[in-house]
């Protein structure tokens, strides 16, 4: 079993080369995967690429004290990640249902993480290594960092950084934090005096009473922010115990928090919890495009470890095997959408250089079939920043750049992205290029060029492209910050006279999501008949969950809309939930009853019938 250029996962891997203990051990809530999708590989491998020793623990059994020693105690610091996915995410369907498979397990096995796993890791490591610096990070506490409504409890939980006892929560992607706290342990720094490092959270202890008191200044030390600097420039949240009990006070420290992720002009940021406080310092500054194809030239592995072969393998590799990742962050500031809190608003993005090498890498390995699987991120026509604005002063704090209508300053510009599909296209082995991570049609329209849409018909779709145009109500749609169902049928339009001129038969997959605050019977019955009208079958159907970091995840628990503070409907119960995705796949036979409820509660008896527009037909009489 080839396991030389793996990071090592056990004792015996650690004496192979000639290490008698880690700097680092990276505990994980996944299989260990060794590629740059996956968080853990590039942190690992970020650290490795400095001289630091570094080895991965993956999906200890947490109930084992003695499975998180079997490495040894690391010199510097255990790093801890609940995995690519939130785990209560990763664990739980919306109708809070125990998923059936887990595709970041070895066989897509369940239960080989706990529930709210950075937390019970981080309490083990605790135990574990009495002493040891505890850092956390990756998604699950990267959105965790405030308090916050968890959806599985039905509570507002305390930071993720005081429930895990961690003494650093790192947020964002993480590469330039995690080098500069390595480099502050590896200098004997002590952990008290790492508290101002960009993209970190800490938690404090100061009596606040007596800081605002005129002359008392002697504290706990914030590294290089004194205790006055901190109250000069850091925006105070409601506490805790504030927004725990008050949904107004609530929705006012989201987006106080929501407003603070810009790098340029985010401030830090304090919550007090009881006498403990968490500081968040501003967010990391964006990768320079060379520090980006820096990373993605480390020598990652590019597939999970050969111990999970006698299991099946990884499943998640399957997705991302020979996909390439071309850009990082998003300005579409979907509500639903978690990135504005994690990877930010501003684009950054690898060279052409940098992505062709690696796709030229690919059809180097033998398992390769000839296809590209895609070439993204989390939008994959962005680029570049929405305007040169950004670059140095960072995405407005006033406005989205795509709603309700595109910015006159964003500058929209496929040339490069196109260049770069055709050099791909053009290596040898490669006999197609597909593009799969999704695009925003809004964009695309706003393109004065045609070029790009003509050219993903001709060579990049294979035969069906998913994009996203969520809902059609007008008032949904407001409070997801998507377009209106115009834009997407002026796109839909566009693309099928494109293939008709291509002589292609390709079709669009409609990404649809029901239950989002906002949505009653009325709006869902109205999306259903657009359903009908479009005379689709869509099997892509998302309940919305109430997710970490959102701001539609706000509008839930408050039923308010912190942009405005108005009241928001929000479908709650999970029988409404169940009636408003059925309304979407009426068609079922499964769904009649529950289609028919619907349309009965929401006075519209009207679409059960015989007719050409009624979405269901009367039960036969028992």
């Amino acid at each position: 079993m080839r396991t030389r250029n793996f990071l090592p996962v056990s004792r015996l891997d650690m004496e192979a080369r000639g290490w008698e203990a880690l700097d680092f051990l990276l505990i994980t809530g996944d299989a260990y995967v060794d590629h740059p999708s996956f968080g853990v590989a590039v942190i690992s491998r970020v650290l490795e690429a400095r001289g630091f020793r570094v080895g991965v623990l993956a999906q200890p059994f947490w109930k084992d004290l003695s499975a998180f020693q079997t490495m040894g105690e690391p010199r510097l610091a255990c790093l801890i990640s609940g995995g690519n996915l939130d785990s209560m995410v990763n664990h739980y369907t919306a109708a809070k249902k125990k998923r059936r498979k887990d595709a970041y397990s070895p066989g897509g096995q369940t239960g080989l993480r706990p529930d709210r796993a950075a937390i019970v890791y981080s309490n083990r490591v605790r135990e574990a290594f009495p002493g040891v610096p505890v850092i956390i990070g990756g998604l699950e506490a990267s959105l965790r960092r405030f308090a916050g409504y968890d959806y599985w409890d039905n509570a507002v939980r305390r930071s993720i950084l005081l429930d895990s006892q961690a003494d650093i929560l790192v947020y964002g992607m993480g590469e330039k934090a995690i080098v500069e706290i390595a480099r502050r342990l590896e200098q004997k720094v002590p952990l008290e005096q790492i508290k101002d490092i960009r993209g970190t959270a800490v938690p404090i202890s100061v009596d606040f009473q007596s800081v605002f008191s005129k002359g008392s200044a002697k504290a706990d030390s914030l590294g290089k922010y004194s205790i006055s600097n901190v109250i000069d420039n850091a925006l105070v949240l409601p506490g805790f115990e504030e927004v725990a009990s008050d949904k107004k006070k609530y929705a006012e420290a989201f987006w106080l928090q929501y407003n603070q992720q810009d790098p340029f002009r985010g401030k830090p940021l304090l919550q007090p919890h009881g006498n403990k406080w968490v500081l968040q310092n501003p967010p990391a500054f964006p990768l320079s495009q060379k520090e980006m194809d820096a990373i993605y030239a480390l020598p990652f592995m590019g597939t999970y470890h050969p111990v999970y072969e006698p299991q099946g393998g990884v499943p998640a590799i399957e997705e991302v095997a020979f996909s390439i990742t071309s850009a990082r962050g998003c300005y579409g500031g979907c509500s639903f959408c978690a990135l504005t809190f994690h990877q930010g608003r501003i684009v950054q993005s690898r060279s052409a250089e940098s992505i062709l090498r690696e796709g030229e890498r690919m059809t180097w390995r033998e398992d390769f079939k000839g296809y590209i699987h895609d070439v993204g991120g989390p939008t994959a026509n962005f680029r570049r920043p929405a305007c040169g604005k950004q670059i140095k002063k960072g995405a407005c704090s006033h406005r989205q750049c795509l709603f309700p209508s595109p910015c006159p300053k964003l500058e929209i510009d496929h040339k490069e992205y196109l260049e770069i599909l055709r050099g791909l296209r053009c290596l040898p082995k490669v006999k197609k290029v597909f593009v799969r991570s999704g695009i925003r049609y809004d964009t695309v329209l706003a393109d004065p060029d045609p070029v790009f849409i003509r050219e993903l018909c001709a060579h990049h779709v294979s035969g069906q492209l998913k994009v996203a145009p969520e809902h059609v109500s007008v008032k949904v749609l407001r409070l997801m910050g998507k377009p209106g169902k115009g834009v997407y049928e002026t796109f839909a339009g566009r693309f099928r006279t494109v293939n008709q001129e291509l002589g292609k038969e390709q079709y669009l997959v409609p990404y649809l999501m029901s239950s989002h605050p906002g949505s009653s019977l009325k709006e869902a019955v109205e999306l259903a008949e657009y359903v009908r009208d479009m005379r689709v079958n869509p099997e892509q159907v998302q309940d919305f969950i109430p997710t970490p970091g959102t701001l539609s995840t706000c509008m839930y628990y408050t039923g308010l809309d912190p942009r405005t503070m108005k009241a928001v409907y929000v479908p709650r119960s999970l029988h409404e939930k169940a009636l408003q995705r059925a309304l979407i796949q009426y068609r079922l036979p499964a769904n009649h009853k529950l289609v028919e409820e619907a349309l009965r509660l929401a006075k519209r008896e009207d679409l059960i019938g015989y007719g050409s527009k009624c979405l269901i037909r009367p039960r036969k009489a028992r």
